[in-house]
């Protein structure tokens, strides 16, 4: 309908790609640059939104409350038409201001260029976030009072239609009322754009930073606040529909809280596979409940052009959560026979009871049927190997190509049978106990949307289901005192603790890293409740031992397991996961085919003062290389930038190696060392073009590849070192040896923004004796690990602001024993492939059966072979040998005869021998993308905060422990 859409019509488009571009303010002066041009472009689209945005507010005010006010009307009560446009009228005040500021800016645009500190004094007044917050909780209120009025005051019905018909944009007041919601998204986007036009060296730059923080601070409290809204509003819209007060009860917003409901379509199959019936439910995921609700959409349409009416629902069945089961059959265990036999009897046994739950068993047979005619051609394989003659087309060669065909046809039909199950989503809920009182479980099929929506769903159960045990009922202790408006969720959920490296052999828990691969053995189902894809390294050592060793832990399931361990002649300090370089030009393409096929790299930095690399798909984990820096140095810390690594040492120096064009591995006669000082270098942080090295109280920035130096002082102290740097958009957090504070530095300028002291956010932690032992920034959330081995989360923006913290943050009611010794994110994205929803060989409905006389009776093994000649023997032909004008009689060059058993079928999708088919339409998956993150800390021993000790929530205090959070999927379309 357009009404959602910006009115300046630059929202969806970049100011270079604007057909139309807003009119200018002012004449364009002569000699501006092309970054000056879009500066002022992008500046008149904020005039231009804004002054469109303050028109929608006056419109609601002058056309639709000031006459509803007015007593010769009275179509409405006085005090409904104030419940419903609550604070417009001081909205438009705020951005009447703005836009006055705005004017005066605009004026001087070109002396001063500078427009985001406006932005910051505008937005940034606790007025601004009281009146916007106060509006989006009431919008749901509102709305439903207009619905209301709009049925039982047909005046108010004819006066909408009216205003809306006289409105020149056809908008109608729902869509005008919606506007406020959208405005701070729009002017991220605008203040984005302004960023990217912005030199780093302008004057404009921070204030423009600072601006973007301020924004989406403002917008994450608004959106989490809506959610809020939204969610309660379903509540109870589903408690209105049904009339049960203990159902009712059951959906108490204070005990219970939606985490997500969409519509999705039950399916019913018959015993061919076909669906019988189909119909759209509600699904409603709560924190402990599954509730699934018929839909009732039928309401005035006259009414619902004009305002969302919601629909009405009346409950089906619900279920307590931990007794609701997600099943896959015949999915992630496909790869051998005795599981296809199983979901076949599975199948069966489902049709004999006269309901198909298990999806259509068409597709378990016919892949049955593959694998009996994949025994048989084997056996023929064998048969043709003892012929005594010998044929072009029946040998050897041919028989085996026949079994490669048909384990080519196996895979296609595991993976219909996969892409079949994406949208299938079933579970297995509790029914009601039969006769006998044993329980009853039913299975329940719903198709989903996508399967983007299949995945988010079993996600969500799994998550849920895990935010029930003891450790995270709570898991979490916020300082404000907000936590009943955050999903359990919202929350980093503790999935898991293990054991790491036993006590007795090693007594201090070294450093971490992700190696991230992607596991084609893990199902489409699996892959939304495991951790992250890949391998963790986790290692030991300390500087107090004699030796070292690394664990790899495999993350392709639920829990890490153990599966290589090894022994190193000296304690890790370090470790740095480095991607294979992307050859730039041709002529390094040629050479990187050409070298030893290394791929990614995992480097170890030991206290002996070498770097041992290590292949991160090497099964046998095999060092490749080691490296020794000059002066045999502990190495204390690694990070790599482009083809760079960097080592910071013991001594002050800071190791730079090279990694030569077109070979994977790292040159020891490249090595060059950068003097930062005397102490020893505790951290590295790479940017963009530059990587920031810690030394005592400094930090010196290096330029690569020149290698250049600019040193900053980050602690007025010199015996408080930097010990930790993580850095998010246009800041760096640094944490010290000494002091229980934060200090955030601005990139460009290096100068300090923002210091916080996180003894004072706690009630956990000692004051005077809290020290930061490990930092990290992850999908939002700064985390902190103390020497008391408590964990503390403070939200920081995302986008390319500055990361300040603006929130009291969280406490981890779970922490370890002693020190925190590290925090690291893992962080992989699901195989674009398993996102691809239409099936490869089977264009049609998913669940629909073709007729039994479109079944071919036998299957083709084709290729596409445009000779023969290549293969040994006679020609074995059904015609009499009529020759060749063109070759001798006994030459073996092609003939329409020779391959007639080859090329029968023109279909794409028919496997060719000598190349690979493009499977599915890609594009589809690549537009979609699915994100799984998890959370590792590494301490001695596991304890939860302000509970005694118990066999379930401690452990022995001096054993190394890993304890991990799982973060919700981050969907993306």
């Amino acid at each position: 309908s357009g009404e959602g859409k910006d009115d300046a019509g630059y929202m969806d488009m970049s100011v270079c790609e604007l057909k139309h571009p807003p009119p200018q303010l002012c004449p364009m002066p002569e000699g501006l640059s092309s970054q000056q041009v879009v500066r002022r472009l992008i500046l008149s689209s904020i005039v231009q939104s804004e002054s469109s945005y303050l028109d929608s507010l006056k419109r609601i005010l002058q056309e639709y409350q000031k006459p509803l006010l007015e007593t010769q009307n009275l179509i409405l009560n006085p005090k409904k038409v104030r419940q419903i446009f609550y604070r417009l009228p001081e909205i438009h005040q705020c951005h009447s201001m703005f836009q006055i500021a705005l004017a005066c800016r605009v004026a001087e645009w070109d002396h001063s260029e500078k427009i985001g500190d406006l932005f910051v004094a505008s937005f940034s007044k606790s007025m601004v976030l009281n009146v916007y917050s106060d509006y989006i909780n009431n919008f749901t209120n509102a709305m439903a009072l207009i619905k209301k009025a709009c049925l039982s005051k047909p005046a108010f019905l004819d006066f909408l239609k009216k205003k809306q018909a006289s409105s020149p944009d056809r908008i109608t007041l729902y869509g005008l009322m919606v506007k406020p919601i959208q405005r701070f998204p729009q002017f991220i986007l605008l203040l984005q754009d302004m960023l990217k036009n912005t030199p780093k060296s302008h004057a404009d730059r921070l204030p423009l930073q600072l601006a973007l923080t301020e924004l989406e601070t403002l917008a994450e409290k608004l959106n989490e606040q809506k959610r809020v809204a939204d969610q309660e509003a379903e509540i109870q819209q589903l408690a209105h529909s049904v009339g049960d007060r203990t159902f009712n009860k059951l959906l108490n917003p204070e005990q219970r809280q939606l985490i997500q409901c969409e519509l999705l379509t039950e399916i019913v199959y018959g015993d061919n596979g076909q669906i019988l019936k189909s119909k759209e439910r509600k699904v409603f995921l709560l924190n402990d409940t599954l509730i699934c609700a018929n839909i009732n959409l039928k309401g005035p349409p006259d009414i619902s052009s004009l305002v969302p009416v919601g629909p009405k629902y009346s409950v089906k069945w619900f279920a307590p959560l931990l007794q609701t089961q997600v099943v896959e059959v015949g999915q992630d265990s496909l790869q051998s026979r005795d599981s296809v036999v199983t979901a076949r009897r599975l199948s069966s046994i489902s049709s004999t009871s006269g309901k198909v739950f298990l999806g259509p068993p068409r597709l378990y047979q016919e892949l049955e049927e593959l694998q009996h005619d994949l025994a048989v051609v084997e056996e023929v394989s064998l048969l043709v190997g003892t012929l005594n003659g010998t044929y072009q087309n029946l040998n050897t060669t041919v028989s085996q190509d026949w079994c490669l065909a048909l384990l080519r046809l196996i895979r296609l039909k595991e993976e219909e049978i996969q892409n079949a199950n994406k949208c299938r989503l079933r579970l297995s809920v509790p029914g009601k106990p039969d006769k006998s009182g044993r329980p009853v479980s039913i299975m329940v099929v719903f198709n989903t949307p996508s399967p983007l929506s299949k995945i988010s769903w079993v996600n969500r159960l799994h998550l849920a289901k895990i935010a029930q045990r003891q450790e995270n009922a709570p898991g979490w202790e916020c300082a404000e005192e907000d936590g009943k408006t955050k999903a359990p969720f919202s929350f980093p959920l503790l999935t898991c603790k293990l054991p790491v490296f036993s006590s007795k052999t090693l007594k201090h828990l070294g450093p971490s890293i992700h190696s991230p691969s992607q596991s084609s053995l893990l199902g489409f189902c699996s892959a939304s409740t495991s951790l992250p894809q890949g391998y963790l390294w986790a290692a030991g050592g300390g500087r107090v031992s004699t030796h070292g060793q690394v664990e790899i832990f495999s993350l392709n399931r639920a829990t890490p397991r153990l599966v290589k361990t090894i022994p190193l002649r000296a304690p890790v300090l370090c470790l740095e996961y480095m991607k294979e370089p992307c050859p730039s030009t041709e002529e390094e393409a040629e050479k990187a085919q050409n070298a030893a096929k290394i791929g990614n790299i995992i480097c170890v930095g030991l206290q002996d003062g070498s770097i041992h690399v290590y292949s991160s798909v090497d099964t046998a984990v095999q060092c490749l290389l080691t490296l020794v820096n000059p002066d045999s140095s502990p190495v204390l810390c690694l990070k790599h930038l482009l083809s760079f690594l960097f080592a910071g040492l013991n001594n002050g120096k800071v190791a730079v190696y090279h990694r030569k064009s077109g070979e994977r591995l790292l040159d020891q006669e490249s090595c060059r060392l950068v003097s930062l000082g005397s102490e020893p270098v505790c951290s590295l942080l790479t940017l963009e073009d530059a990587v920031w090295a810690s030394c005592a109280n400094h930090v010196t920035v290096i330029q690569v590849p020149s290698l250049h130096t600019q040193s900053f002082e980050a602690h007025p102290d010199p015996g408080c070192s930097v010990t930790h740097m993580v850095r998010s958009g246009g800041g760096v957090w640094m944490a010290f040896t000494l002091g229980s504070s934060l200090h955030l530095f601005h990139t460009e300028t290096l100068e300090p923004l923002q210091e916080v002291n996180i003894s004072t956010r706690t009630a956990h932690l000692t004051p005077g004796q809290v020290c930061v032992s490990s930092l990290l920034i992850c999908q939002g959330l700064l985390w902190v690990g103390t020497g008391q081995g408590v964990i503390l989360t403070f939200p920081v923006p995302t986008l390319e602001g500055i990361p300040k913290i603006t929130g009291k943050g969280m406490t981890s009611l779970n922490a370890h024993c002693g020190p925190v010794d590290f925090l690291m994110s893992t962080s992989s994205t699901l195989a674009s492939d398993l996102l691809r929803r239409d099936s490869i060989l089977n264009s049609r409905e998913e669940g629909a059966t073709p007729p039994r006389e479109q079944k071919p009776k036998r299957l083709l093994l084709q290729y596409r072979l445009h000779s023969t000649c290549q293969l040994p023997g006679k020609l074995l032909t059904a015609q009499p040998d009529q020759g060749n004008p063109r070759a001798p009689p006994d030459s073996l060059e092609h003939c329409p005869e020779d391959g007639s058993i080859y090329e029968v079928s023109e279909d794409p999708d028919v496997w060719v021998r000598g190349r690979s088919v493009e499977l599915g339409r890609e594009g589809e998956a690549r537009r979609n993308k699915v994100t799984s993150t998890a959370i590792f800390s590494g301490g001695r021993g596991f304890r939860r905060i302000g509970q005694t000790a118990s066999a379930d929530t401690s452990s022995d205090s001096s054993e190394n422990t890993l304890l991990v959070w799982q973060l919700p999927l981050a969907l993306s379309q």
